[in-house]
């Protein structure tokens, strides 16, 4: 196995900090970074898609794993590092200097490929929500462990009637599996954030027939825009909406945090059908 110096000492020799502004923290705990690395299963061969690795923490457990890893990285700070880990580990490291928001992970990779992150704060969400809002089912990637404030972790695994449901819940589990799978103290990072953080693993699964993801996108932004309205208020700029409720005998009386996923996507497939 390819011996590597301490992080900390290549973030030193670097003269490396965490930027606030690219929503990055550090994280130095190697059993730590080998769990995280650990949690999609075996990744022996598999191709891996990090983004933000900065000084390559979360990358080096990736391949400790056996992975082949393609790593965007923006922070061009980060770039040296992230060099010396490509010459440790010939052929299995490839980074991209470059914005992630703007990159499609498809053009990239020929084949499936895992999606591991410790996600920069700033852009987590978003690009969390691109990589679930693709049309085609099942996607290219196999799985995605990918790390997030806690709170936002919650809002992704969240049941309904609980103040955590809203539109990230729906879009995460109506043709994926959810879970939250490892919590992250705050004081692992460098520097320490405010908040706590956790790890989300989602898997793919079947996706209901007939549903438009453009069509559920848009009902649970309006369902969940004013979601402490009854629903007749909060989707009646839908055209459509109202109807649907009523001919599946959902009373539009009820908030958006009392729909089962199932429901959302039951109201999805009304709208997604071709009217007469």
């Amino acid at each position: 196995m390819t011996t590597l110096p301490p992080l900390r000492e290549v973030i030193a020799r670097h003269g490396l900090s965490a930027s606030k502004a690219l929503g990055q923290n550090f994280l130095f705990d190697e059993q730590l970074l080998d769990r995280i690395a650990a949690i999609p299963g075996s990744l022996d061969g598999a191709k891996v898609l990090e983004v933000g690795p900065g000084p390559g923490g979360l990358t080096r457990a990736l391949l400790r794993a056996g992975a082949e890893v393609t790593a965007i990285e923006m922070d061009r700070r980060c770039l040296p590092a992230l060099a010396e880990l490509e010459a440790a580990f010939p052929g299995k490291l490839k980074v991209i200097e470059g914005d992630a928001m703007k990159i499609d992970p498809a053009t990239l990779f020929d084949g499936p490929y895992h999606i591991a992150s410790n996600l920069p704060y700033n852009v987590g969400t978003a690009l969390f929500t691109g990589w679930l809002s693709g049309e085609a089912w099942p996607p290219q990637w196999s799985s995605l462990t990918l790390m997030f404030q806690e709170e936002v972790a919650r809002r992704i695994v969240a049941e309904p009637n609980t103040s955590a449901y809203g539109r990230l819940a729906v879009l995460a589990q109506w043709r994926s599996k959810a879970k939250l799978a490892l919590k992250v103290h705050r004081s692992a990072f460098t520097p320490p954030p405010k908040v706590m953080s956790a790890i989300v693993h989602v898997v793919p699964g079947e996706a209901p027939a007939g549903v438009s993801m453009r069509v559920l996108e848009r009902l649970t932004e309006a369902a969940f825009g004013q979601r402490r309205k009854m629903l007749r208020q909060s989707v009646k700029g839908m055209p459509g909406a109202i109807e649907a409720l009523e001919r599946l005998g959902i009373d539009a009386q009820r908030r958006a945090e009392t729909l089962t996923v199932d429901e959302f996507v039951q109201v999805a497939r009304e709208l997604t059908a071709p009217k007469d």
